[in-house]
C-alpha cells in the first residue's frame, strides 16, 4: 500500500528576501530612514512616541563647543505650507552633551549620528577630536549649512572653504563623516564635489531655505530673529532637484531630504539618487511617521520585486 507524504509547502518556499542594509562609511543602517538634526532632540525626548524599529539612525541636535541659548523667541512660525524656524542652535555645548545627553543616546536601540556646528575651523576641529575619543559615537554630521545664525556667509556656500574644512576634519577621525550642505548656493554640485574631494563618507542635503513671514498688523517679522529656515512639503521639489543634480556629480552616498512626508516622497528621492533619506519636519507633528514610510517603501519594493532602495536609482 502506497503511503502519501505530506509536504509543508510554506516550509519549503524560499525565504523572503530582506531589505538590503545601507552602508554609509562604517555606519550600517537597517532602514534607509534617518531622522534629521533639530527635529528629534537627543532621542530620549521622543522615546515614548517614536517607532525606533523603523529608523535606521537618528541625528542629534547640533552641538557646539560652548553652550548656546539660541535665538530670541518666537523661534518657530507655521505657514500654510511649512515651518520657518530660527532656533539658532540652542544646545548644552560639548561638555553638557557628554555628561547629560550621550548616556541617554547609548541606551537607545538605534544608531545615532552626532551633529556638530562651529564658528571657526578650530571649533570644528576641537569637537571632532573630542568625539573621536568616544567609542559610542560611530558617526559625525558636520553641519555647514545652518541658515539662521546671522552669519555673512555659510561655509558650504564656498567650495574652497568646504574642501579645506572637510579635509582637515577627515584627518582627525576614522569615524563615519557626513557633511551637511546648504541648498542656498549657486551650484550645489560644486559644493558636493568639494565634500567628496575632502574625504567625507557622505554628503547630506538639503538643509532649510532662507525664509521669513511678516505680521501685517504689527508690521514686524513673526520670528524674533527676523528670518529663519523654511522646511516642509513645499520645499520637496527643490530638494529633489538638488539631490538629482548632486547624484550626477559625486560617487559618495547621498542622504537626501526635504519635505518628505510619505513613502512616495521617499521613493522619489531614491530614484533621484539618494542612498538614504532624512525625515525632518514630519517628526514635529508625527514622531512615529517613519513607521508608515518604511512600510510603504517595503511594499513598493515587494511589488516591484526589488530587494533594496539602491535598485531604485534609475534617472541619474
Amino acid at each position: 500500500m502506497w503511503k502519501t507524504k505530506t509536504i509543508n509547502c510554506a516550509k519549503n518556499l524560499p525565504a523572503k528576501p530582506p531589505m538590503n542594509k545601507i552602508k554609509i562609511g562604517r555606519l550600517t543602517l537597517s532602514s534607509p530612514i534617518i531622522c534629521a538634526s533639530g527635529t528629534f532632540g537627543f532621542g530620549e525626548e521622543l522615546r515614548e512616541l517614536a517607532d525606533f524599529k523603523s529608523i535606521g539612525a537618528l541625528t542629534t541636535k547640533t552641538i557646539t563647543l560652548q553652550p548656546r541659548p539660541g535665538n530670541p523667541p518666537p523661534r518657530i512660525y507655521e505657514t500654510e505650507y511649512g515651518v520657518i524656524n530660527s532656533v539658532g542652535l540652542e544646545n548644552p555645548g560639548l561638555e553638557g552633551f557628554l555628561k547629560e545627553k550621550l548616556p541617554g543616546l547609548k541606551r537607545l536601540s538605534v544608531p545615532f549620528i552626532v551633529s556638530l556646528g562651529g564658528f571657526s575651523f578650530g571649533e570644528y576641529e576641537n569637537l571632532v577630536k573630542r568625539l573621536d575619543a568616544q567609542a559610542a559615537v560611530k558617526a559625525l554630521e558636520i553641519n555647514l549649512s545652518c541658515p539662521n545664525l546671522q552669519l555673512k556667509k555659510i561655509i558650504s556656500q564656498d567650495p574652497a572653504l568646504t574642501y579645506k574644512l572637510t579635509k582637515s576634519l577627515r584627518r582627525l577621525t576614522t569615524k563615519t563623516l557626513i557633511v551637511k550642505i546648504t541648498p542656498e548656493t549657486d551650484d550645489i554640485t560644486e559644493i558636493a564635489r568639494a565634500v567628496e574631494a575632502g574625504g567625507a563618507d557622505s554628503v547630506s542635503l538639503v538643509n532649510t531655505f532662507y525664509a521669513m513671514a511678516i505680521n501685517i498688523e504689527t508690521r514686524k517679522p513673526y520670528l524674533g530673529a527676523g528670518y529663519g529656515g523654511y522646511s516642509g512639503k513645499a520645499i520637496k521639489p527643490m530638494a529633489l532637484y538638488r539631490v538629482f543634480k548632486t547624484a550626477q556629480a559625486v560617487k559618495i552616498p547621498i542622504i537626501g531630504g526635504g519635505g518628505i512626508e510619505t513613502a512616495g516622497d521617499a521613493i522619489e528621492f531614491f530614484i533621484a539618487g539618494a542612498a538614504a533619506v532624512s525625515i525632518g519636519t514630519l517628526n514635529m507633528s508625527d514622531p512615529a511617521g517613519s513607521r508608515a514610510i518604511l512600510a510603504g517603501i517595503k511594499q513598493y519594493l515587494k511589488k516591484n520585486r526589488l530587494t533594496g532602495v539602491d535598485q531604485l536609482k534609475t534617472i541619474c
